[in-house]
């Protein structure tokens, strides 16, 4: 089971470095740098296997010392097994944090956050001001607050008023 484990991860990281590969032979521009049009990217990878590696070198170290503590030699295969629990404990963390995180911003509002989409209240008012300033606020205009604006069914409908209006006149 753990070899599956290892293989898919192995896998997942192949997968997302293939990606970044296609992406570059695909949309890149003649005559500009790499660094410049896919520096975030790279910086990202690059930070992901810099600390990754950290992890490995800390752990190998933790394992030793625990190994030896017990009299016991170090074997790749169960330091590979502890490894790969423990990076996919940090992996499973950071996922679960990050689709909460979306999840609840996508459900929930905070006023004034760039995460959130604001009530229409705001925009609804600056359009009633513009519209006014204009002279070109419609009768149909609502004149409570929080009451709907009520737009026609479809643009034919629109067009129907404007020219049935002008035929009038």
């Amino acid at each position: 089971m753990m070899a599956i484990v290892i293989v898919l991860c192995v896998a997942t990281l192949l997968f997302l470095i293939g990606s970044t590969l296609r992406s570059i032979r695909d949309e890149r521009s003649p005559g500009r740098s790499l660094w410049r049009e896919f520096g975030l990217s790279f910086a990202l990878m690059i930070l992901f296997f810099l600390s990754w590696i950290g992890q490995l070198i800390a752990e190998w170290q933790v394992f030793t010392d625990e190994q030896a503590s017990h009299g016991e030699s170090a074997k790749i295969g169960d330091f590979v097994a502890q490894f790969s629990q423990s990076t996919l404990e940090n992996w499973q963390s950071e996922f679960l944090q990050l689709f909460t995180f979306v999840a609840l911003s996508a459900l929930y509002i905070h006023k004034g956050s760039g995460e959130s989409k604001d009530g229409d209240e705001k925009l609804e008012a600056s359009l009633r001001r513009i519209e006014q300033h204009l002279g070109t606020l419609p009768g149909s205009a609502p004149d409570q607050p929080g009451e709907e604006w009520k737009l026609p069914d479809t643009a034919l409908e629109s067009m129907d008023k404007v020219l049935g209006s002008s035929s009038r006149g």
